[in-house]
């Protein structure tokens, strides 16, 4: 089973380069992800989610592939190639894996103007080296929803949230502020 996992950042690149860490990570065996999704929300209010697969495009190119096949059979793979990439691409459109999306648009609308988070669906990590490796967003970000046991997201909350003095009022980002 894997946790989901909502850290809002106050911008898009700080986001984007937590993201890719992510991903560098995952290519070092040191986390494993059913899915990572990078929500912007821009200084008008629209919210966009940059996922990290591309559906549709994956779609085409694998019915592409298995319509020349079957295309083979019937003596003509140009026109199976066609069918089936039309046919891929419209079933990777309406395809939904991953975080669903209408969840990540409603954290979207939750974020402040110009803020973004990253989504993610964790299967399997070795905290120790993750959060090690991602030393250069430590209290840079705030859990704003997570999956995991009260102990996990405690210590996910103490490396990732600037905690401010008492005396202070502080800004809290996911406000959906103007």
């Amino acid at each position: 089973m894997a946790d989901l996992i909502i850290v809002a950042f106050p911008d898009e690149a700080t986001a984007f380069a937590a993201g890719e860490a992510l991903v560098a990570l995952q290519k070092q065996y040191l986390i494993e992800m059913e899915d990572v999704v990078i929500v912007t929300r821009d200084d008008e209010g629209r919210v966009t989610l940059n996922q990290s697969v591309n559906l549709i495009k994956g779609g085409a190119i694998g019915g592409g592939m298995w319509g020349t096949l079957i295309g083979l059979l019937f003596l003509n793979p140009v026109v199976g190639a066609a069918v089936g990439a039309g046919a891929g691409a419209l079933m990777g459109k309406f395809s939904d894996i991953g975080i669903d999306d209408d969840f990540l648009r409603d954290v979207g609308q939750s974020l402040d103007k110009g803020g973004a988070a990253v989504g993610m669906l964790v299967r399997k990590i070795t905290t120790d080296k993750v959060y090690e490796k991602l030393e250069p967003f430590r209290e840079k970000g705030r859990v704003i929803h997570t999956s995991l046991d009260h102990d996990a997201e405690a210590r996910l909350k103490v490396f990732l949230e600037k905690v401010p003095p008492l005396h202070k009022p502080h800004d809290q980002l996911g406000g959906g502020r103007e």
